[in-house]
C-alpha cells in the first residue's frame, strides 16, 4: 500500500472488470430473521451509548440484512458530532458460534461488496458455524462518505503527470494534491480529520458488541490486513480468529513503502513479460526484458504526448500508470493487459484508459461509482503523516527507477504525497505487536504486486502471535485464488482453530 499521491487500491480487481453487485439496498425486514442480540457486557467509560444503541434492520435484496451503526466523529469527544456506518449481516448457513468480519481493503474497498462475495467464497464448515458482517468503514462506500472534489477536477488529478519533470509541474503537483485535502476538509468537515485506521478499529469494536460478540473473528484483505493489526493491537483481549492476507507492513515510513510496492508491481510486470512472450501474439515481441523495456518506453512516449484515448479524454502517463498496475493484482487480468499494450502500441489509448477509469470506478456518464479514489488519501495520510522534502525524495528516485523503469519514478515522487496533506492527523499509527492475541494468521504470495511478499513476513514477525502461511503464486492476494492448499488451511483455521503449521507453503 502506497500512502502517496499515486496511491494503489487494494482490492479484487478481477471482480472490478467484472463488475460487482451492490449488496446494499434495502427492503423491509423478513420476519423470520431474528436480529443479533447486543452484548450486555460493560462498554468503555463515555460511550455505553454507542455500544448499546438499538439496531433498525431491514432486509438487503441480495438476501443480507442491513442496518446503521452510529459511532462518535471523534473518540475523543463522545458528547459531539456522530457519522453513520452501514453494514450487511449475512446469517450462518447453520447454528451460528461467531461472526466473521470481512474487509477487501484500499483504504477505500466496499466491506459491503465483499462480505456478498465472501459469503460465497468461504467454505462451508466455516458458513455453517459463523455469520459474515461487512461494515463499510466511516468516510467510505455507503457509510456517510468522505466528499472531496467532484467529478470534474478528480478526472483532472488521476490524468495528471505522476512525475513531474521540473519546478513548475511538480509545484503545481503538489498544490493539487493539497487542494484535494482542502477539498474533503471544505465538503466534510470534521469527519476529514477522523478517517484514521485507529478509529475504523474502535469503530469494528462497537459493531462487534452490537451483534452479540465477545470476540472479533476477521478476514481482512491487503490494507484490511492493516485494519485487522490494528484492531489487534488496541483490543489484543477481544480478538478471535484473524486472518491476514495480502499483508501490508504497517512499520514501512512513507519512501520505503512506496519502494515495496515498486518491487512488488515490478516482480508482477516481470511475471506477466515472461509469461506473455511464450505466446506468438504477446505485443512484447518474443523477449521479455525487452518487452519490459518497451513499456517504459511507452511511458516516456505518454509523458511528451498523451494518446488519443475515450472521447476528449487522452491516455496520459497517469492514467496509463493506474490501467497497467490494474491489471497486475490477478493472472485472469493479464489478457486485458495484452489488449491494452497492443493497442497503445498502434496509437489507440482507449482500452488503458478504460483500465485507468475501472481502478477509480469512474462510470462511462464521467460519475463515480464510490469515493475510493480520494478517500485512500484521507486515511492514509492521518495514518502516516508527512514529512519528506523534495530533496528526500530525489535522493531516493535512482534507486526506485533501477528495480522498476516503468513504476519507478511515479512511485519515488508519490511518496512525498502526505508532506503535501493539509490535515492534521491525531491519531497516527501505533507500534503493533498485538500482544496478548491469540494466533493470527498472515498470508502472503510469493509475486503479488500491491502488498509484496516480504511486507506479509514483516508483519507476520511483528505481530507476536503472528503465524506465517505462503502462497507460491501470482497476483493480489491468497485466499479465492484457486489455490486448493490456501482453501484448507483459511477454513480450517476459521471453522474448528487449527492453525496452520509454522512454515507451510501452497
Amino acid at each position: 500500500m502506497t500512502r502517496t499521491r499515486t496511491a494503489l487500491l487494494l482490492t479484487t480487481v478481477v471482480a472490478l472488470l467484472a463488475g460487482l453487485v451492490v449488496y446494499a439496498a434495502f427492503a423491509t425486514r423478513s420476519p423470520d430473521f431474528d436480529p443479533p442480540t447486543p452484548l450486555e457486557a460493560a462498554a468503555p467509560q463515555g460511550l455505553e451509548s454507542f455500544y448499546t444503541q438499538k439496531l433498525s434492520w431491514s432486509d438487503c435484496y441480495t438476501g443480507g440484512h442491513c442496518a446503521d451503526v452510529t459511532v462518535p466523529i471523534d473518540y475523543a469527544d463522545p458528547d459531539g458530532a456522530t457519522t453513520q456506518l452501514r453494514m450487511v449481516f449475512y446469517p450462518a448457513t447453520g447454528d451460528a458460534t461467531r461472526s466473521i468480519f470481512v474487509n477487501p481493503g484500499g483504504p477505500g474497498g466496499s466491506a459491503i461488496d465483499y462480505a456478498g462475495q465472501m459469503k460465497n467464497d468461504l467454505g462451508k464448515q466455516v458458513r455453517d458455524a459463523a455469520d459474515v458482517i461487512g461494515v463499510d468503514p466511516r468516510g467510505v462506500g455507503l457509510s456517510s462518505p468522505l466528499t472531496c472534489l467532484p467529478a470534474k477536477k478528480f478526472d483532472a488529478y488521476a490524468a495528471s503527470d505522476p512525475d513531474p519533470d521540473d519546478a513548475a509541474e511538480i509545484a503545481a503537483s503538489r498544490a493539487s494534491f493539497t487542494a484535494m485535502g482542502k477539498a474533503c476538509e471544505a465538503n466534510s468537515g470534521a469527519l476529514a480529520a477522523h478517517v484514521s485506521t485507529v478509529e475504523v478499529a474502535r469503530d469494528m469494536d462497537v459493531v462487534r458488541a452490537l451483534v452479540g460478540r465477545a470476540k472479533l473473528d476477521w478476514f481482512g484483505a491487503s490494507y484490511g490486513t492493516e485494519l485487522g493489526a490494528v484492531y489487534a493491537e488496541l483490543f489484543p483481549g477481544k480478538v478471535g480468529r484473524m486472518v491476514l492476507d495480502g499483508a501490508v507492513d504497517p512499520s514501512l515510513d512513507s519512501v520505503e513503502s512506496s519502494f515495496a510496492q515498486n518491487e512488488g508491481f515490478q516482480r508482477a510486470l516481470d511475471a506477466y513479460a515472461a509469461d506473455c512472450v511464450k505466446s506468438d501474439a504477446c505485443p512484447l515481441g518474443t523477449d521479455a526484458k525487452a518487452g519490459v523495456a518497451k513499456i517504459a518506453a511507452l511511458m516516456d512516449q505518454l509523458d511528451a504526448a498523451p494518446l488519443p484515448g475515450v472521447g476528449d479524454r487522452k491516455l496520459t502517463e497517469g492514467l496509463a500508470f493506474y490501467g497497467i498496475a490494474v491489471t497486475l493484482y490477478d493472472q485472469k487480468s493479464w489478457s486485458y493487459l495484452s489488449q491494452g499494450l497492443a493497442a497503445a502500441f498502434k496509437g489507440d489509448g482507449a482500452l488503458l484508459v478504460q483500465f485507468a477509469d475501472v481502478y477509480f470506478d469512474r462510470k462511462p456518464d464521467g460519475s463515480y461509482g464510490s469515493n475510493s479514489g480520494q478517500v485512500i488519501n484521507a486515511i492514509s495520510c492521518l495514518d502516516n503523516p508527512g514529512g519528506l522534502t523534495l530533496a528526500d525524495v530525489e535522493k531516493q528516485t535512482p534507486r526506485f527507477v533501477k528495480t522498476s523503469p516503468v513504476f519507478g519514478r511515479a512511485l519515488a515522487f508519490g511518496a512525498l504525497g502526505c508532506s503535501d496533506w493539509p490535515i492534521e492527523s491525531a491519531n497516527p499509527l501505533p507500534t503493533i505487536d498485538g500482544k496478548g492475541a491469540p494466533p493470527i494468521v498472515v498470508i502472503g504470495t510469493t509475486r503479488d504486486p500491491a502488498t509484496p511478499y516480504e511486507s506479509a513476513e514483516a508483519l507476520a514477525k511483528q505481530l507476536d502471535s503472528g503465524v506465517l502461511l505462503t502462497r507460491d503464486g501470482d497476483g493480489h492476494t491468497a485466499y479465492a485464488s484457486g489455490n486448493a492448499c490456501i482453501t484448507k488451511a483459511v477454513d480450517g483455521y476459521l471453522a474448528d482453530g487449527t492453525v496452520p503449521k509454522v512454515g507451510t507453503t501452497c
